[in-house]
C-alpha cells in the first residue's frame, strides 16, 4: 500500500464518492454535474479511488425474495484455539462460498470484535438450508469455533445505505 492509500479522502474525492453511493449507474457526466466538476476530473478521481482500493466495486441491490431466497445472519463465536493458516485461507479467500454450493449465496463476511467474532450474511431458500450451511462451516472449523447462532432477516429496512422501497409492506407487518 502506498502512503496515500492510508490517508483519508479529500473533499473532492468525498463528493464524488457520495454521488457514486447514491447511484453508481449514473454517467460520469451526471456525476460531474452534481459535483460541480469537469468530466475529466471525476474520471481521474474514480480511477484513483479504484487504484487505491478505496472503491471495491459497484453492485445492484436486489430483492432476493423474488428469487425465492431468504436472508440469514450467521453469528460465530471463536474458541480460544489459535487460527491455523488453513482456517484463515478458508475465511479470507472466499472458500466459504464453496460450502453447501448451489444452495447458499454468501452476501457479506465480517471479522468482528464483541460477543461474536465472525458474521456471515447469506441468502438461501429456507431455514433448513441455513442450518446445513452453518453446520458445515462449524464442522469444518470445529477447533476454531465455539458456538454459532442463526438469525433470519424478516424485512430489510435499509440495505447498503438504501431504504427499502417497500416500506408500506414493512410498516403493515410491524
Amino acid at each position: 500500500m502506498t502512503k496515500r492509500s492510508k490517508q483519508q479522502l479529500n473533499e473532492d474525492e468525498n463528493k464524488v464518492l457520495a454521488e457514486l453511493q447514491i447511484n453508481c449507474r449514473e454517467s460520469i457526466d451526471t456525476i460531474a454535474k452534481h459535483c460541480g466538476f469537469s468530466r475529466q476530473k471525476v474520471w481521474r478521481i474514480i480511477k484513483k479511488l479504484e487504484e487505491e482500493q478505496k472503491i471495491w466495486g459497484c453492485a445492484a441491490i436486489t430483492d432476493e425474495e423474488t428469487n425465492g431466497l431468504k436472508h440469514f445472519i450467521l453469528l460465530i463465536q471463536r474458541s480460544n484455539e489459535p487460527l491455523q493458516e488453513s482456517h484463515k485461507k478458508e475465511l479470507i479467500f472466499e472458500k466459504v462460498d464453496k460450502y453447501y454450493p448451489g444452495k447458499v449465496k454468501v452476501d457479506d463476511v465480517y471479522y468482528t470484535h464483541g460477543l461474536h467474532d465472525l458474521v456471515i450474511t447469506f441468502f438461501t431458500p429456507d431455514i433448513t438450508n441455513a442450518r446445513k450451511f452453518a453446520q458445515e462451516i462449524f464442522e469444518k472449523n470445529r477447533n476454531m469455533f465455539k458456538e454459532y447462532t442463526i438469525l433470519q432477516t424478516l424485512f430489510p429496512i435499509r440495505m447498503k445505505g438504501f431504504k427499502n422501497p417497500q416500506m408500506k409492506k414493512i410498516v403493515e407487518f410491524i
